[in-house]
């Protein structure tokens, strides 16, 4: 039987700015995304059958139709019937390293890799741009987590544009294993609180959507300087999360204390939250910091580095 074991990073928002309304009902993003070392491992399989079945060492994470992995198969069955019925089935086994429900796109980079997956095991020889392509009828976030590295993200976030990858820059991260935050309560917050500062005409939208490419972090991302791009982070959500989440923004405000920390920021719609520092001594001096300050063991620390790859095969 054949198999292929994929890894799948998860991914940061280094930047995050909500510049109006869609006639999808999404919101226009313009960010700026990034991978890192905290990854999944998807293990794939041909099965014998026509069945696709999906498997998770993680109790929160349904295995139904409802995981976007068991989707992305689907939607794979879907798109090219014949290798579906020449090749059957495909057994998923999914190893969660990624925290669930933390904004950090681990149901998303579980698709991406198992889109990348069916590819090979079917031998489909698709392009990164038509597996991009696949991964936007499944969520905003596949695509990116497709192609990773560090890219800019526009629409509704399925419009990538790559940047020069990020190397040696490491990355506390911080997650409550109790606390969700519903992406789709964020937003919708965030659109009764400012939605009528929201650019309506398409021109600007479009002019205020490129004009992230030419801003400060994407020149501070050329130009390699951790410094300026800690000083530039930015997340439009983090105005209704951390009102609303007082464990979120005392995570924030601890990071934000510690000497080794170049930056800090919420990810996503949250609750995760970040912190930049210099290198991997650093970071795992913050990460004891913030274990002494916060001695609670729903808490979630890992340290982790900027890596320049989305879905690869597992050496």
């Amino acid at each position: 039987m054949r198999s292929y074991t994929l890894i799948a990073p998860a991914k940061i928002n280094l930047y995050l700015e909500i510049i109006g309304d869609r006639a999808d009902g999404y919101h226009e993003l313009a960010m700026i995304l990034q991978s890192i070392s905290l990854a999944d491992q998807i293990d794939l399989r041909a099965a014998s059958t026509q069945a696709i079945r999906v498997h998770c060492d993680h109790p929160q994470v349904l295995t139904d139709k409802s995981n976007l992995a068991y989707r992305a198969a689907e939607l794979m069955a879907a798109e090219f019937p014949d290798a579906y019925a020449k090749y059957g089935g495909v057994d998923i086994t999914i190893t969660k390293r990624i925290p669930v429900a933390a904004g950090l796109a681990g149901g998303s980079t579980n698709a991406a890799a198992v889109l990348v997956g069916i590819d090979l095991l079917w031998n489909l020889g698709l392009t990164q741009s038509e597996l991009e392509e696949l991964g936007a009828i499944l969520g905003s976030d596949v695509p990116f987590c497709v192609a990773g590295g560090t890219a800019i993200a526009t629409g509704r976030g399925e419009q990538l544009s790559t940047l020069a990858g990020l190397n040696n820059i490491y990355i506390v991260l911080a997650k409550y294993r109790s606390l969700e935050v519903s992406t789709a309560w964020a937003y919708k917050t965030y659109r009764a609180s400012f939605g009528s500062s929201y650019i309506k005409d398409k021109a600007s939208l479009t002019a205020r959507a490129e004009a992230v490419h030419s801003g400060g972090m994407v020149k501070a991302i050329l130009h390699q300087d951790v410094k300026e791009i800690a000083e530039r982070l930015h997340n439009d959500l983090e105005k209704v999360v951390l009102p609303a989440y007082p464990q979120v923004l005392q995570l924030r405000e601890i990071f934000a204390s510690q000497e080794n920390v170049l930056g800090t920021m919420m990810s996503g719609s949250g609750p995760s939250v970040f912190a930049l520092c210099e290198s991997k001594q650093q970071a795992e001096k913050v990460q004891q910091g913030v274990r002494e300050a916060i001695p609670d063991e729903d808490l979630e620390l890992f340290v982790a580095e900027f890596v320049t790859h989305g879905i690869k095969i597992a050496s």
